[in-house]
């Protein structure tokens, strides 16, 4: 069974949290139900014997300068908050321990660029047959992403405002128009922060991708889907993927993944190009994450999404590959989406559970009947979307977890 936390002491996820008493934004860990302030045990020397820690590093508003140290640091320092944790006692508790429900949470890091990606293959198909296409050729061949604007991104809680956009109906006499958009859409992804940077000119070996990541959020890439149809060619999206992106407040680092590490299982073919061709253990190539999204409207909630990580076409090792393949560098704090996770998952009573967005289920073999009944195609003003993230622990035998990335609808601007 998952446990009643999301943040058992196999996790230790990191974050940014501010407090009434104390609104100064600083580092964090999430343990159980609280928020462990690691500036306080910073401050305190608790870190000062650990080999490439930087001094004040959790006083940062922002989760870079820890996320720069060495994996072998940032290990070093999972462990001694794992012993402490495991023997806190009752005065630690009242000096470093704060409810989560007390504190307010920011965007872990600061991010310099913001890449999205295309990668399930059943999104793909899915997306090709509504506009009644194939999939392009050489969406087998790389892992195709788009340049995203980092001012769209939200911490989760924070409401997101439906978009203005330049929109027209179907055929080429339609008329063209400025207007609110109607076919607001959500988009189930993972995030990946990045920590160790790559100086603009070298290329990444794929073998060296894993020692780049600082850790993975849950992303809601929000679609305009009127906006999205109408300025898709020839660049590719704009306004209807920069009003917002929400991502989970808690960074789950890639050593708290290590045992969920699982080989892929959609096969690529054709094989991929030698840079992006996996090169360690096949049973290490992914991670297996459960994903779930639902939609609350009027006291209600459907249940939409049920999907997981490892069924990506293109990995996150190769889609971080395939970002610095032509020496444009990487910077600490930057962060990338992972692409629509949608499979071809069937729930209880035969229906598509494993689609990640509202603009698949248009296909009639789509559809849920929960959305049906009510007539849910797409969002409107006072939804809230909620995603989770859960992985099983092997060794323990417990479930631990990203948190809640959810956002409300709050209407356009007049």
């Amino acid at each position: 069974m998952k446990t009643a936390t999301p943040f058992p002491i196999e996790n230790l996820p990191y974050g940014v949290v501010s407090t009434p008493n104390d609104p100064t934004p600083r580092c964090a860990t999430a343990f159980e139900d609280y928020a462990i302030d690691l500036s306080r045990l910073q401050r305190d020397g608790f870190f000062n014997s650990i080999p490439g820690m930087i001094d004040g590093a959790f006083s940062k508003p922002a989760l870079n300068v820890f996320a720069s140290t060495p994996q072998s640091t940032q290990a070093e320092v999972r462990g001694h908050l794992v012993r402490f944790l495991e023997g806190a006692s009752e005065s630690d508790r009242d000096k470093y321990f704060i409810r989560l429900s007390q504190v307010t949470n920011h965007l872990p890091m600061e991010t310099a660029n913001f890449s999205d990606f295309y990668c399930s293959l059943e999104h793909a198909q899915n997306c090709s047959k509504i506009m009644g296409l194939e999939v392009n050729s050489n969406w087998y061949y790389i892992p195709s992403v788009y340049n995203g604007r980092t001012s769209s991104l939200r911490v989760s809680g924070q409401p997101v405002r439906r978009p203005w956009g330049v929109i027209s109906g179907p055929g080429r006499s339609s008329p063209v128009t400025w207007s609110r958009s109607k076919r607001l859409d959500f988009e189930l992804e993972m995030g990946v922060f990045l920590a160790k940077p790559l100086p603009a000119g070298q290329i990444l070996d794929i073998r060296n991708a894993r020692e780049h990541i600082f850790g993975f959020v849950i992303l809601n890439d929000w679609s305009a889907r009127d906006i999205q149809g109408f300025e898709m060619a020839p660049l590719g999206p704009f306004h209807s993927k920069g009003f917002g992106t929400t991502v989970s407040p808690w960074i789950v680092t890639i050593d708290a993944l290590s045992p969920v590490e699982c080989p892929v299982s959609i096969p690529q073919s054709p094989p991929p190009l030698p840079h992006l061709a996996w090169k360690g253990d096949s049973s290490n190539a992914t991670w297996d994450i459960e994903l779930s999204a639902r939609i609350l409207r009027k006291g209600k909630t459907y249940h939409i999404t049920s999907t997981n990580l490892k069924d990506l076409y293109w990995t996150p090792y190769q889609q971080l590959t395939h970002l610095a393949s032509a020496g444009e560098g990487l910077s600490t704090g930057d962060i990338f989406g992972t692409g629509t996770i949608s499979n071809d998952r069937l729930n209880g009573v035969g229906e598509k559970s494993g689609l990640a967005c509202l603009l698949e289920r248009i296909l009639p073999q789509n559809r849920l009947a929960c959305m049906e009944i009510d007539g849910l195609e797409y969002l409107e003003d006072g939804d809230e979307v909620v995603m989770e993230g859960w992985c099983f622990h092997p060794q323990s035998g417990r479930y631990f977890g990203f948190g809640e990335c959810r956002a409300v609808i709050v209407p356009a601007l007049d």
